[in-house]
C-alpha cells in the first residue's frame, strides 16, 4: 500500500471511519507483529504492542505526514513500545522448552537427529544475535528480516545512513566470529551461509 492510499485511509480514520481502520490494520498488522515478535519472543506481549501501536494511529491519524514510508513510521512507534517492554521485563523471563527437545529425540522419525541439529544451529544463531548490542541486532533484523532499506533503518534508529552501514558491518563480523567459535567448540564445521 503506497503512502497516498495510506493518507487517504488516515483521513477517513480521522473522521471515525472504522472500515478504513480495519483496512489499514489488515494491510500492516502482520508485518508489525512479525517485527515485534522477533524482538520480544512473547506472543501475548507482541499482540498487545501491535494493538497499542495501531490504537495510536486510530487516536491521532494526522501524526503521519507522509514524509517517510508508513511502515517505517509505524515500526518506529512499535520500536519505542518494545524498548519500554524490555525495560520492564524481569531478568528471568526467558525459559527453554525441554519438552520440545525430548519430543524430537524420542521421535521414531529417521530425521530426528537432523531436526535436533537444525534446532541447535538456530539456537546458535539466536545466541550470537543476543550477544550483539541492541542497535546492531535491530539493524540486522530490520534489513535482513523486514527487508528495509538503509535509509528506512536510519530513520527508525534516528541516525545517519552511514551509521547503519557501520552497524551492519560490525554486527556481521561479530556474528561470524561468534558462530565460528560455536562451531569450533562442536568439533568443526563450515560458516558458509551461516551469518546474514
Amino acid at each position: 500500500m503506497d503512502n497516498d492510499e495510506v493518507l487517504r485511509l488516515l483521513g477517513r480514520i480521522g473522521q471515525g471511519d472504522e472500515a478504513a481502520f480495519r483496512e489499514l490494520y489488515r494491510a500492516f498488522s502482520r508485518r508489525l507483529y512479525a517485527y515485534v515478535i522477533r524482538k520480544l519472543g512473547n506472543e501475548a506481549q507482541a499482540e498487545e504492542i501491535v494493538a497499542d501501536t495501531l490504537y495510536e494511529v486510530w487516536k491521532a491519524p494526522a501524526r503521519f505526514r507522509g514524509e517517510s514510508q508508513f511502515s517505517t513510521w509505524l515500526i518506529g512507534i512499535a520500536r519505542n513500545k518494545v524498548l519500554m517492554a524490555f525495560r520492564s521485563r524481569k531478568p528471568d523471563a526467558v525459559y527453554e522448552d525441554l519438552q520440545e527437545i525430548a519430543e524430537v529425540i524420542a521421535s521414531e522419525d529417521a530425521g530426528a537427529f537432523e531436526q535436533l541439529a537444525q534446532r541447535q544451529r538456530r539456537e546458535g544463531v539466536q545466541h550470537c544475535m543476543e550477544r550483539l548490542s541492541d542497535d546492531h541486532r535491530e539493524a540486522i533484523h530490520l534489513v535482513f528480516y523486514e527487508g528495509m532499506s538503509l535509509a528506512e533503518v536510519a530513520q527508525v534508529q534516528s541516525c545517519p545512513e552511514n551509521t547503519v552501514k557501520t552497524r551492519l558491518f560490525h554486527a556481521r563480523q561479530k556474528l561470524r566470529n561468534c558462530l565460528k567459535l560455536l562451531l569450533e567448540r562442536e568439533g568443526g564445521g563450515s560458516l558458509t551461509g551461516a551469518a546474514p
